[in-house]
């Protein structure tokens, strides 16, 4: 699951106007931004396995702390607090944030196969196995991003140019990383695809970028 998170993120914005689109991917993507770093530091754990499933051949040896249910919760909660506290805003804007945080495990849950942990410390997995076929996991991928994009569109307008190049070509980059994931070649180790996934923390920014240059329509 990629382009489906931050399909969250852009619908999203319907629910919470206010919030910058680049809190909101900071908020959908929080797992996967937390984790490379995680992985790096040697806390968490994957590999490079071919064949784990069709779409991916990462196989997530260990990682509780960033893409455990009740891991998700914790963070979602106290995301959605230090938010809240930092902008004096309403509690309702903390509990969207809350739940797209928590969306993360819901769409790698849907996606992976039975690698999801529960709790930090069992071993109780779950995994819908989405990645055992290409062809669903673009269609469903492919509707999650569609809708979300569809919402943020209509509940923004841009304000000059940049607010629709800059839209756009986040869409185009997206759509191209996405495929280079489903169909390019396998990173050559884990903890060199954990270091490519920091590269996230650049559509992190974007986000920022964009809502600069759009307001809530």
């Amino acid at each position: 699951m990629f382009i489906g998170h931050f399909a969250i993120g852009f619908g999203a914005k319907r629910f919470a106007p206010a919030v910058s689109l680049g809190t909101l991917f900071l908020a959908c993507q929080f797992a996967d931004l937390l984790w490379p770093m995680l992985v790096i530091a040697g806390i968490e754990q994957v590999a490079v396995r071919p064949g784990a499933t069709v779409v991916t051949p990462l196989e997530f040896i260990s990682y509780p702390f960033s893409h455990s249910l009740i891991a998700g919760a914790a963070w979602g909660l106290l995301f959605a607090w230090v938010y809240t506290w930092l902008r004096r805003t309403r509690p309702s804007v903390g509990v969207v944030l809350a739940f797209v945080v928590v969306s993360h495990w819901v769409l790698d849950a849907l996606s992976h196969g039975p690698d999801m942990p529960i709790l930090i410390g069992g071993s109780l997995r779950v995994g819908l196995g989405l990645w055992n076929s290409y062809a669903a996991t673009i269609l469903v991928e492919g509707l999650i991003f569609g809708a979300g994009l569809a919402m943020y569109v209509r509940s923004t307008r841009a304000v000059d140019r940049a607010g629709v190049v800059a839209l756009w070509t986040l869409v185009a980059f997206l759509l191209i990383v996405y495929a280079a994931n489903l169909f390019g070649p396998p990173p050559p180790s884990g903890l060199a695809a954990a270091g490519g996934a920091l590269a996230m923390w650049l559509l992190v920014a974007w986000g920022y970028w964009i809502d600069r240059h759009r307001r809530p329509a």
